[in-house]
């Protein structure tokens, strides 16, 4: 098995998030991460869903999710031809004796500050998740208190863009 990255542009319409990620459970994926907003085209949303499957059965539930009605287009993002992101917010313990340390991390990942306490910072981090792990993995050790990771956002590197064509004006 291994993680692909779907784009999946569909209609802003309500209940469709839970039809694809419904269609998803009946076959049996589990979603490692699922990323969904509105694009340039305020009708239209992006759906980044991140799976661990083989190809072949994956391909079966993306025609499967084609011939869903609010479903516009589909496109495997390969890591090579895109962009992908997540967002982490992290509470450290971080007291005056510690602070510097923190924050000399902080700037190694080209992370920022986004709150300060008396005893504890808020950390705001993007990246892949292997940097965002090893960001977890150095300030573990002066405490994690509380944090909370967005799923995957990803975008096809160049100036080809999915949101565009006959499909999608017909929206």
């Amino acid at each position: 098995m291994s993680k692909h990255t779907l784009s999946v542009l569909v209609e802003n319409k309500p209940g469709i998030l839970a039809r694809v990620a419904g269609l998803f459970a009946r076959r049996g994926f589990n979603i490692d991460s699922l990323a969904v907003g509105e694009t340039e085209h305020p009708e239209v949303s992006r759906m980044t869903i991140v799976v661990n499957a083989d190809s072949s059965p994956l391909e079966q539930v993306t025609k499967q999710l084609n011939k869903l009605v609010h479903v516009l287009k589909i496109v495997e993002l390969d890591q090579s031809v895109a962009v992908q992101r997540e967002l982490l917010l992290v509470k450290v313990r971080a007291d005056r004796a510690l602070r510097s340390q923190v924050l000399e991390t902080v700037n190694l990942f080209r992370a920022r500050v986004v709150d300060v306490a008396p005893d504890t910072l808020t950390i705001e981090a993007t990246g892949t998740p292997d940097k965002l792990d090893a960001l977890l993995r150095d300030l573990e050790p002066f405490g994690i208190k509380e944090m909370v990771q967005s799923g995957q956002v990803a975008i096809g590197r160049g100036s080809r863009s999915i949101t565009t064509g006959p499909a999608l004006r017909a929206a």
